[in-house]
């Protein structure tokens, strides 16, 4: 099941090498280790407002999270398009 617009924003820092996902508008106002390097940022009435990972190219595929999938129409086929695809063609 997909849902329509909950991830907001995902950020990637190579300086750091951190990935954060921002779940909706609310600021954050604390904060739940699950994992060593991957924290869930709550609100003030614990709904998680993020996800941040990091050391996240040790955890995770970075091109996979940095890339999406535009769904047109379900009678059409469906075609991944990478962040460096996207740039390439401008």
């Amino acid at each position: 099941m997909t849902y329509k617009g909950l991830i907001k924003i995902v950020t990637y820092n190579d300086e750091v090498d951190a990935v954060y996902i921002k779940l909706g508008n609310q600021k954050p106002d604390g904060v739940i280790e699950i994992s060593e390097g991957v924290n869930l940022d709550t609100s003030s009435d614990n709904k998680i407002v993020g996800i941040e990972i990091l050391n996240a190219s040790k955890k995770m595929n970075i091109k996979t999270i940095l890339s999406y999938e535009l769904a047109l129409d379900k009678k059409l086929p469906h075609r991944r398009i990478s962040r460096a695809d996207r740039f390439a063609a401008l």
